[in-house]
């Protein structure tokens, strides 16, 4: 793998610091993920070209790592997998150029978050994640979890910083509430990374949507990745271990009260106002269904007050129908 990116002390001029601030800001609602008509803006927005909107612009702190996630929404290649593409058929079958400039854009929204790591849903082949790749050069280390169906939307990791193991755990069998068995419905991509000498491990999720709803197996896959992820923890006592992703769920529901059972994980958005943390709008209402969590039994740390979600316009980021959701970390010293 190519050397590690190496980042020295943030320092951002006046402009870039105002052209960040235009998009810390924050969005919700219930997932417009497969197949899900588009969001409803909540209203008309006030462009802020002089100031940062909706949040202060994020310092980072010396040392800490930047995790994001986004759900990029539907980023299809050109090729048709399923054999039935584009119109009202579920795989979109992009032009060239069209493929491109949703990967310009996207790539675009990504560069302003100053992520050292994104976590990513809804890529459908290898071909999206390089298009991403061939643009962000700052992300010279990459995985996709393809589940390996036709026309699939997986999840992938992006990283500044070398990958030194992956695992997969869709092939893991999960329990519902009501005792019959299920199983992730995308990967629950597990990945390692050495950053500067301390171990950061990261996990990519996008769980059920509630296009024909079934919250019992959106259950079943916290039930499971809690478990998974405290032993990842236990495993790495002195890892910084974070889940992020499209939960399709929000805060007080019971798939995240699951992730939170027993104080195995914080969610970090915790510690910022409700109205801050909403990243998507469905039917006017705006929720929290784009999140990140830490593992509380290994030594990484959240710096509080850190998180933002981050958006254009009426919602989404980066061309996407969902806002991007961000935080710093500390590995442990």
């Amino acid at each position: 793998m190519p050397p590690s990116l190496v980042r020295g002390p943030v320092r951002l001029s006046v402009t870039s610091l105002l052209r960040a601030g235009l998009l810390l800001g924050l969005v919700s609602g219930v997932s417009a993920c497969d197949g899900r008509p588009p969001p409803e803006s909540p209203g008309p927005e006030t462009p802020c070209p002089t100031r940062p909107c909706e949040g202060e612009v994020a310092i980072r702190p010396e040392g800490s790592v930047r995790i994001a996630a986004l759900n990029v929404h539907r980023l299809f290649d050109t090729v048709c997998d399923s054999g039935r593409c584009g119109g009202s058929e579920y795989e979109a079958l992009p032009s060239p150029s069209a493929f491109a400039a949703q990967a310009d854009q996207l790539a675009r929204g990504i560069e302003l978050l100053d992520a050292d790591v994104m976590l990513l849903a809804e890529i459908e082949t290898q071909a999206g994640l390089d298009a991403l790749k061939a643009r962000l050069p700052e992300f010279p280390h990459g995985v996709l979890g393809e589940t390996g169906s036709a026309a699939s939307v997986d999840v992938a990791v992006l990283s500044a910083f070398p990958i030194t193991q992956v695992l997969g755990h869709r092939d893991r069998t999960l329990v519902r509430p009501n005792g019959s068995t299920t199983r992730f419905s995308r990967e629950l991509l597990e990945v390692h990374l050495d950053v500067k000498g301390q171990q950061v491990i990261v996990f990519a999720a996008h769980y059920r949507s509630k296009v024909d709803d079934d919250p019992g197996r959106r259950y079943a896959e916290a039930d499971a990745t809690r478990d998974i992820m405290t032993q990842a923890a236990a495993r790495s006592p002195r890892a910084l271990v974070v889940l992020g992703g499209d939960l399709n769920d929000v805060p007080g529901s019971p798939p995240l009260l699951a992730l939170e059972l027993n104080a195995s994980l914080t969610r970090v958005a915790k510690d910022r106002p409700d109205s801050e943390t909403w990243t998507y709008v469905y039917s006017g209402q705006r929720q929290a269904i784009d999140h990140l969590y830490i593992a509380n039994g290994a030594a990484g740390t959240y710096v509080p007050g850190s998180f933002r979600a981050a958006r254009e316009g009426g919602g989404g980021f980066g061309g996407s129908d969902h806002a991007a959701v961000v935080a710093d970390f500390l590995p442990a010293p």
